[in-house]
């Protein structure tokens, strides 16, 4: 049975338009506008969830009827937080308008957890996806708009309810008219704007030839045009990324056509005159959202796509430098940044604490560390760490094309990674493995853990090649890029051999949170392996069972001088990215060039950290707890 049919049956099954099929019919009689709604309607593609409160894309458009009515929703006025007006509104109810009255949804949309969606499926349960068709003109030209209701809205401005549209324009003024030709363009909604195509566009996928596939976002129910990750950088793209990629399933929703006479709708469906919130009312952002007829889109479509449509959503590209550098970043950064916001704005009081206790601890130790003597030779001696980053850093500028040419070796490294993110991300399926599916996350698995193995061994590679050049400059010896790489790679067995080792345990224990813990103990142990196995004659078991002997001398310093510099140098980059999308239209891939190179110019500093952090601990392992001298000859 062909599509449009199956939802025309759909839709008079729903009980919308009380008409009968006649038996054997092919045909049957419709309002132009009925017949336009059930024409164009759209399939809806949603991100699988394979577990309930797993990743994935837990709700359907929902039939607003399964949410009224119902004694876990109550109507709240707009005099305080608590003035409950009703138990189970009605949608009579909501038709008095009630300007700034909000419904209220169990649970806490700052910290949801999993009630919303349990909630979810409770009431929407035997009832069918559902969305709602209005057609609009302005201008003598008309608009053909479907409207998604979702419970919630599980995106960085996480709230209760959530709407979305996508809208179909003719060059017609009635919906007689526009049965007789094609749309003109597609506008889907997304965050506050929303993105169009011409009709027949190459992005817009069309089934049966005239249904919109419209790919859903997990969680914040933006509309898109393909499946991908994207970022957005405003109010109107939405300020994260929104993730619509597969594997998917497509929803073919019930349509329910409200009247374009404002009259009719109200008295086929009361709450369109609902002026007030379809959610609990919070701050900003989190605040529960308004409904469509209350939305510009609803009575001035067309100069309302016009102001508010672009011409294109980004994709954060598949790679770059240091792998998907800033655009990586920058998603996860917003996340974390809004779980850090909804933390400050439940629990203020905890949130400032820590923050203070933080910032003073890092007063402190910069207060009471030791900043001079500076001198960057004379590497075997014993050094405060301030003295430590003070001695790296006059290193690095008494000799900067050595060191930035060290450095620029993580470039090619890491475009290598990112043609491994690709293809474990992008390609179609290779020696018989389906990209969809379980061996399909097996292949981006194992695409993203041979990836960070590769930016391992290369941050290793630019240590080595730090440490030989240092100590070749602290013996008085000319030395150069070439002749650096040259020594750090005299003996490659017991370097790579002891990165690999590490990089690998310390990868597989991070995958579980509760062995996170563990994974950053050993990966503090193993600190100091690439100037033990550069700088002492040992094989790549005993470099490692070296670096944890010198390492438990001092840790705290140790992890300072060197976990905490690493994890510094490698953000930095990506939040220097960061800054640069939310401030500028730059394209994704050249912020991205610009934070893998500001990684480049880093990462030997955090070699010269390392080396410097090597001796201090090599030093107080020989001489004990003697008295360093005031000058500084070398010590050992």
């Amino acid at each position: 049975m062909p599509r449009r049919r199956t939802l025309l049956l759909g839709a008079l099954a729903g009980g919308v338009v009380p008409l009968v099929l006649p038996a054997g019919a092919d045909a049957i009689d419709q309002d132009p506008e009925t017949e336009l709604a059930m024409r164009y309607a759209p399939v809806v593609r949603l991100v699988d969830q394979d577990e309930i409160c797993g990743p994935g894309e837990p709700y359907i458009p929902t039939d607003v009827d399964a949410i009224l009515d119902q004694d876990t929703v109550s109507l709240r006025g707009p005099w305080t937080e608590n003035d409950l007006v009703k138990i189970g509104p009605t949608a009579d109810d909501l038709a008095a308008g009630l300007y700034e009255y909000h419904l209220d949804f169990p649970g806490d949309p700052l910290s949801p957890g999993c009630d919303y969606e349990r909630w979810a499926h409770r009431v929407t349960a035997g009832t069918d996806p559902t969305v709602y068709a209005h057609v609009a003109t302005e201008d003598d030209q008309l608009a053909l708009q479907y409207w998604f209701f979702y419970p919630f809205n599980d995106y960085n401005n996480k709230h209760e309810g959530d709407w979305e549209s996508i809208q179909l324009n003719f060059d017609a003024s009635t919906a007689a008219e526009a049965l007789e030709q094609d749309p003109v363009e597609v506008g889907y909604s997304q965050h506050e704007g929303g993105e169009r195509a011409d009709w027949g566009d190459e992005k817009l996928e069309i089934v049966d030839d005239t249904h919109p596939v419209v790919h859903v976002a997990a969680g914040s129910h933006a509309n898109y045009y393909d499946e991908d990750l994207f970022l957005g950088r405003s109010a109107e793209q939405g300020v994260g990324c929104d993730d619509a990629r597969g594997p998917t399933h497509d929803v073919d929703p019930v349509v329910q056509v409200i009247p374009s006479d404002p009259d009719a709708a109200v008295e086929q469906y009361p709450w369109v005159a609902f002026e007030g919130r379809w959610g609990e009312r919070q701050e900003a952002f989190y605040n529960g959202p308004t409904g469509p007829s209350q939305k510009g889109m609803w009575s001035r479509p067309i100069s309302t796509s016009e102001d508010r449509w672009r011409g294109a959503a980004y994709a954060v590209p598949a790679g770059g430098v240091l792998g998907t550098g800033a655009t990586g970043f920058f998603c996860g950064g917003v996340e974390a940044g809004s779980d850090a916001l909804r933390a400050l704005l439940t629990e203020p009081t905890r949130v400032l604490l820590v923050l203070g206790v933080v910032l003073g601890l890092l007063a402190l130790a910069v207060a009471r560390t030791t900043w001079r003597p500076t001198t960057p030779l004379r590497l075997a001696h014993r050094r405060a760490w301030g003295q430590t980053y003070a001695a790296a850093g006059r290193m690095y500028f008494a000799h900067p094309l050595l060191f930035l040419g060290i450095g620029l070796l993580a470039i090619p490294i890491s475009f290598l990674v990112a043609a491994l993110h690709s293809v474990a991300f992008r390609a179609g399926a290779i020696a018989g493995i389906d990209p969809s599916g379980e061996s399909g996350g097996v292949r981006a698995s194992l695409g993203v853990g041979l990836g960070a193995l590769l930016t391992f061994l290369g941050i290793a590679l630019v240590h080595a090649a730090v440490a030989r050049a240092v100590t070749e400059i602290d013996a008085g010896r000319e030395i150069g890029v070439v002749q650096a790489f040259r020594l750090a790679v005299d003996r490659p067995r017991p370097l790579f051999g002891a990165v690999a080792v590490a990089a690998v345990i310390v990868g597989a224990l991070s995958v579980s949170l509760l062995l996170l813990p563990v994974a950053l103990l050993v990966a503090l142990r193993w600190a100091l392996i690439v100037p033990v196995a550069e700088l002492e004659p040992s094989t790549a078991t005993a470099a490692l069972r070296r670096s944890g002997s010198l390492v438990m001398r001092q840790p705290v310093k140790i992890a300072w001088l060197v976990v905490v510099t690493v994890f510094i140098a490698v953000a930095t980059g990506p939040v220097i990215g960061t800054m640069l999308i939310l401030a500028s239209d730059a394209p994704l891939e050249i912020i991205n060039i610009v934070a893998g190179v500001t990684y480049a110019i880093l990462i030997p500093f955090t070699g010269l950290t390392t080396t410097y952090a090597y001796y201090d601990t090599l030093v107080r392992e020989r001489l004990g707890d003697r008295a360093a001298p005031e000058e500084l000859p070398a010590e050992a």
